[in-house]
């Protein structure tokens, strides 16, 4: 009875022995194979994602303050890079000095038609009130009509500028003849401007148009006003082509992150706010408020403005639009085809 009973002792033991092999040999397995595919994921990734980008109210901006990229990949060196308007976006890129950048549609226009080494990716937004004319309330300006004799301050070849003249254009005021100074100044440049009493207004985006509103400004009209007469503005995401052809899954995989941040927005608005406030410069109540000022794209909703190569879709036609408005401003010398614009979208990510 003793001798079976040591029997069965030493065959569980032999048991126990087996299975920890077995345990160990699995778990070993699982954890080169774990190895392997992080050694993979890393070998097909850039040591570096260099992001020019600007202090705009939209998913980008929340992406970069939630940690969103540098959470996705966490062996690579995340490198933001600050840039006050498109132009700057579009030099930086002719200079291969950013990977991604975000343009608004009059620089992303002058850009396709230069012929700069990018391609559009991603439609973050269409403007709305996030971008306005404020003029100082002791400036006796009520209406465009009044804008005669006066200096307007604004930031040339953006999202800003284009409305503002196309707003002057709806209403056949002609700034030289009837005598408006405008001025191209950067976003800081004007505050300081409107600090000094050296302009009487400016078209400019957020958060700056909430500093001038409350350094004593009144809206006279927004960028929504302008879209209803088929103004339309946005922003949206360029990338470097050769970045793109040789880190495709990395475009694919920021493009998830945009979308992540666009949700949390739409789930968590006040949380959002609060986290945007401290890139904004502005309160959670201010922030939230700038931030409904555009409509937010998810990437559900981009198809629709990509479409095909041979079915040019929305973004392609505003491009086109933007583009024939800055030609005849002189802006660039000729328009390309509505075919080049749509030839400049990575469609094929929106399939």
């Amino acid at each position: 009875m003793i001798y079976q009973r040591k029997i069965n002792v030493v065959f569980v033991l032999l048991l126990l022995i087996v299975f920890t092999l077995i345990t160990g040999c699995s778990n070993q397995g699982a954890s080169a194979a774990k190895n392997e595919r992080s050694t993979a994921s890393a070998s097909n990734a850039p040591k570096e994602i260099r992001l020019g980008y600007q202090v705009s109210p939209n998913g980008e901006l929340l992406a970069k303050a939630l940690g969103l990229l540098e959470e996705k990949y966490p062996h690579v060196k995340i490198n933001w890079i600050k840039f006050d308007s498109g132009r700057d976006v579009n030099n930086a890129m002719a200079s291969g000095s950013i990977d991604f950048g975000l343009v608004g549609t009059p620089p992303g226009s002058i850009g396709i038609a230069n012929g700069l080494p990018y391609k559009v990716y991603y439609l973050h937004d269409i403007i709305g009130e996030s971008e306005a004319l404020v003029v100082k309330k002791d400036s006796g300006i009520k209406s465009l009509k009044d804008l005669k004799g006066k200096k307007i301050a604004t930031t040339f070849s953006s999202t800003s500028h284009y409305s503002l003249l196309g707003a002057l254009k709806e209403e056949k005021i002609d700034p030289q003849k009837d005598n408006i100074t405008l001025l191209d100044m950067q976003p800081p440049d004007i505050y300081a401007a409107w600090k000094r009493n050296d302009i009487d207004g400016a078209y400019i985006w957020q958060p700056m148009q909430t500093k001038l509103i409350n350094a004593g400004g009144n809206i006279i009209v927004t960028s929504k006003d302008l879209a209803k007469k088929g103004i339309v503005t946005g922003e949206f995401g360029i990338v470097n082509k050769d970045f793109a052809s040789k880190y495709p899954e990395i475009v694919k995989g920021y493009i998830s992150v945009l979308d992540k941040a666009v949700h949390y927005y739409r789930n968590k608005p006040k949380e959002a706010s609060q986290v945007l406030s401290k890139e904004l410069g502005l309160s959670p109540a201010e922030s939230l408020k700038t931030m409904k000022q555009i409509i937010w794209l998810d990437a559900s909703q981009q198809k629709d403005f990509f479409r095909e190569r041979q079915k040019p879709g929305k973004l392609a036609k505003i491009l086109k639009d933007t583009g024939d408005f800055m030609a005849k401003q002189k802006n660039i010398s000729s328009s390309p085809s509505l075919a080049t614009y749509q030839q400049a979208l990575f469609s094929d990510l929106y399939k």
